[in-house]
């Protein structure tokens, strides 16, 4: 007994040793050996050891299922973050897309604004070259403060006009080229007609503030005033330009056109003849009207009695202008009912085209280089 005691002793000694080393050939022996140990020394250590092995596998597992679930939230953030970079980056170029629009359209608004105000320069200065005159005459600084602001106000609504009438003209143009039907062709020429009413109309107000700038066209460039007749153009001299633009015409048409160009020339004559008439009486006028050698109160109230009568007279001069006018708008209104809509929409871009060829004229001759 004693005996076995030490020999289970020894086993169980290097059993316990085996936790930290097996000599290679006990492991291999221990098969053979038919010996079962039943130290319970072996079997706490055996026991401890399987408890061990079985606390630790859920620890293992506890922390590979951790670092799954790590992984995944920050691939999870990355995602979310990337998707954020990707909108944020998105906005920014969107932002500054609209940056570079409004900047380009805020250039292109002061660019329009410098060429309106070097418009209203010109404009200005026009006018007050027109004042300065009125102010050397008999009138003094009151007629220049009211003509002068007259004349400054109808040039200033003249731009406008012409800036309108410039996108009318190209609205009529862009129809007529897409070639839309008559009765959307005939909203453009029913406008552009409207437009030229508008006209007339500001320059009958602009005449009742100052006669003689409307007469003079000092709103007008140089060139359009090398052909103007009492403030105006001559409706027969425009309807002898449109003869080559207006064709082909039927023979009905044709006799219209050729009777409106007779009518015209003739009420142009009679006008031409009644301003004739008024320069004449008017210098016979002032001419008697002086002063004589003793100056006394005779003489005085037979000067003033005179200059009373030609400022009557001058008064018809606005009459003679509003007549003038009429007769431009008339022969306007009797071209676009003898033409069809087409043609009266032709008529309108050349006689548009017309005034701007004189207008680009002036503009040459002013920037024309000067010799020494």
């Amino acid at each position: 007994m004693a005996s076995l005691d030490m020999a289970a002793s020894s086993v169980g000694a290097e059993v316990d040793m085996g936790k930290f080393s097996f000599p290679r050939g006990q492991i291999e022996n221990w098969g053979d050996s038919g010996v079962v140990v039943t130290s319970s020394r072996s079997t706490d250590a055996s026991t401890d050891a399987d408890t061990d092995d079985r606390n630790k596998a859920p620890i293992g597992a506890g922390q590979q299922g951790a670092i799954v679930s790590l992984d995944s939230s920050y691939a999870s953030k990355g995602k979310t973050g990337d998707q954020k970079g990707l909108r944020r980056l998105a906005q920014n170029r969107e932002a500054a897309r609209k940056s570079r629009l409004r900047k380009k359209a805020y250039v292109q608004q002061l660019e329009i604004s410098r060429l309106k105000l070097i418009q209203l320069e010109q404009e200005l200065q026009r006018a007050q070259q027109q004042g300065i005159f009125i102010a050397g005459g008999l009138f003094g600084d009151h007629s220049y403060s009211t003509g002068g602001n007259g004349a400054m106000a109808f040039d200033m609504e003249y731009a406008r006009w012409l800036d309108e009438h410039q996108r009318l003209i190209n609205d009529l143009r862009s129809a007529l080229n897409a070639r839309v039907v008559d009765n959307e062709l005939q909203l453009h020429v029913d406008a552009l007609m409207t437009h030229y009413d508008e006209f007339f109309r500001l320059k009958s107000i602009g005449a009742k503030s100052d006669v003689f700038h409307m007469l003079s066209g000092m709103w007008t460039t140089p060139a359009e005033r090398c052909f103007m007749w009492l403030g105006g153009f001559r409706s027969s001299e425009l309807l002898k330009i449109l003869a080559s633009h207006l064709e082909p015409l039927t023979d009905q048409q044709l006799m219209g056109i050729c009777n409106l160009q007779q009518s015209s020339q003739q009420a142009e004559d009679a006008l031409s003849q009644g301003m004739e008439a008024l320069q004449q009486s008017l210098s016979d006028t002032l001419a008697s009207a002086s002063l004589g050698a003793s100056g006394g109160t005779d003489d005085v109230a037979c000067y003033m009695g005179q200059m009373a009568i030609a400022m009557g007279k001058l008064g018809t001069l606005e009459s003679f202008l509003r007549q003038a006018d009429l007769l431009r708008q008339q022969t306007l209104r009797q071209m676009h009912r003898i033409l069809t809509i087409r043609q009266a929409a032709h008529a309108l871009l050349a006689i548009s085209d017309y005034f701007s060829r004189l207008r680009a004229l002036s503009s040459l001759w002013l920037a024309r280089p000067r010799g020494s």
